[in-house]
């Protein structure tokens, strides 16, 4: 068996193969409504990177929704995040590997160079691992150095599943209406990555608004 098989088992492939399969039929049934389509508009217009800042449960609807678009995810290098891995990059997304807990400096290098070239990241602050909606500091330092604003953006559909995880991972039900909204592209004041780490409770307010601003058409 290559190594590759040895950390990516055959169970996991399978599962993988089958839950794109549903993924694909059940995601050509979701109608989405977006709000403040303006923020990415303007955010893409600039000619300049930035980061897609969205909470780990709000992840499968927003990949279906942003496919194909060439965005870059951040994807944790623990084993769980090898399925989120493979399903992005089959939907056309880039990956850096690595977190806040495993591979931090090494996806952070990688972070702050892909945004001065100009690339759309998208990042989970809360995850791999949570705690959920809290505000960890690898994208507001990556977004620090390399002077580049965060979007936020969250999602709400008028019906789903959830998984029984930390995150309570949402998978909308066929034929859910999903409202995707946009907060306004916001940089970090701080000077220095230290300072910028501390902001968390101000993107996590932010965070908070978008989310308010998707329930309220859900």
């Amino acid at each position: 068996m290559s190594s590759d098989g040895e950390s990516f088992p055959w169970r996991s492939r399978a599962a993988l193969v089958v839950g794109l399969g549903l993924l694909h039929v059940i995601g050509r049934t979701w109608r989405y409504r977006v709000k403040n389509g303006a923020a990415l508009a303007a955010a893409r217009a600039t000619g300049r990177g930035f980061v897609f800042s969205l909470w780990h449960g709000h992840l499968l609807p927003l990949l279906w929704h942003h496919r194909d678009q060439g965005v870059l995810v951040l994807i944790s290098e623990h084993r769980d995040g090898e399925l989120v891995a493979r399903a992005a990059s089959s939907l056309g997304f880039g990956l850096i590997r690595g977190s806040t807990t495993r591979g931090a400096g090494r996806a952070l290098i990688s972070l702050v160079r892909s945004l001065e070239a100009g690339k759309e990241i998208a990042i989970t602050p809360d995850g791999p691992r949570g705690p959920a909606k809290k505000y960890a500091p690898g994208a507001l330092v990556a977004a620090q150095r390399s002077k580049t604003d965060i979007l936020p953006v969250a999602i709400a559909a008028s019906s789903t599943w959830r998984l029984k995880s930390w995150d309570g991972f949402m998978i909308p039900k066929p034929f859910a209406r999903i409202t995707v909204a946009y907060g306004d592209p916001t940089g970090v004041r701080a000077a220095d990555p230290r300072g910028a780490a501390a902001e968390g409770p101000r993107f996590e307010a932010l965070m908070e608004k978008t989310v308010d601003s998707a329930r309220a058409d859900a």
